[in-house]
């Protein structure tokens, strides 16, 4: 099922990737030849490009028939690339996308001035569009996704994480920039109140799935394919669902072992293959993977509310992928 989703999807919108490349490319010209190195180091590393997609297919369903709508896209990748970059300089992440954290090989001042730099990139780009309301959801998300990275530092190591607060954590780091990539589209499309809603839930609800799914990656996929160290958000510190929920229903001898792991950057693998273990035994994956699949259910719910256009399909395959991948 996998890998017809991802043909479908690549199918369907391999000019566009093509397009998005390219563009990508083009926009960055940063004047200092260190800054393309750094950006490119992550930015042409095998990235998805799934926010400017879901900016230009929302975009298409609404109408819109704009020349400059691939460049507009490139303004949520180069936000993405950003958080990327300041995540693993905070996290002390070792890989991203199957290579050494940019960080690493370049400095962490290097790579946190490179962050900024693409953040006012996108800011730029929005300021193109001419749409004030584009504008302020920039502006509004990039303060949202900083609070949220400062919730989850706030909360890091901590047994007593709530499904709450991680949704609250989910919301602002991941799901509003899926949801602003989306309503952005549909704002250049000058759509109805009502419209513009229910796009936006759909990239939020994709947001929530696609992070729900990603934490569980971390506990299940494979290294090479994942492209950073299994087991390495539990490493930082970051409590996800998978452990929250397995949390919730250990007895207190697994309990106090589990709060010893997450207390242990320096985890042994026996470790790990035991709380996988604890995981098995109470469902924790599944369960998880079914709360993803009931946000991607809202996602469609979402869309069912606009008239039917060719990219909605597109979008549904999107929504199917986000819970179906594995990496």
């Amino acid at each position: 099922m996998k890998k017809k989703l991802k043909q479908l999807i690549l199918s369907a919108v391999a000019d566009d990737l093509e397009q998005i490349e390219i563009a990508l490319n083009h926009n960055l010209n940063p004047y200092l030849e260190l800054v393309q190195q750094i950006a490119g180091h992550i930015l042409f590393s095998g990235g998805k490009r799934l926010r400017p997609l879901l900016m230009i297919l929302c975009a298409r369903m609404c109408g819109y028939k704009g020349e400059k709508l691939i460049h507009f896209s490139t303004m949520f990748e180069y936000l993405h690339v950003a958080t990327l970059l300041h995540d693993d300089v905070i996290d002390q992440a070792d890989m991203r996308r199957g290579k050494k954290a940019a960080h690493h090989v370049f400095g962490a001042a290097e790579t946190v001035l490179t962050g900024d730099y693409l953040l006012a990139k996108s800011l730029a780009i929005a300021s193109e569009t001419q749409k004030i309301a584009i504008i302020q959801l920039a502006a509004k998300i990039t303060e949202e996704m900083a609070q949220g990275e400062l919730l989850q530092m706030m909360n890091q190591r901590n047994p007593e994480l709530t499904e709450q607060d991680y949704l609250s954590i989910v919301q602002s780091k991941t799901a509003v920039l899926m949801q602003a990539s989306c309503e952005s589209g549909a704002i250049l499309a000058d759509v109805s109140p009502n419209v513009l809603n229910s796009v936006s839930n759909f990239g939020k609800n994709i947001g929530i799935a696609f992070q729900m799914a990603d934490d569980v990656l971390d506990y299940t996929a494979e290294t090479k394919i994942l492209g950073k160290q299994i087991g390495a958000d539990l490493r930082e510190g970051k409590l996800t669902l998978p452990i929250i929920y397995t949390l919730n229903k250990a007895n207190s001898t697994e309990r106090a072992f589990i709060e010893k792991v997450i207390q242990d950057e320096h985890f042994s693998h026996t470790d790990f293959e035991k709380l996988i273990d604890i995981m098995t035994t109470y469902n924790s994956i599944s369960f998880c993977m079914a709360h993803a699949e009931s946000f991607i259910d809202k996602a469609r719910k979402a869309l069912k509310a606009i008239p039917e256009t060719p990219e909605h399909q597109i979008l549904y395959h999107i929504a199917d992928f986000v819970v179906a991948r594995d990496y």
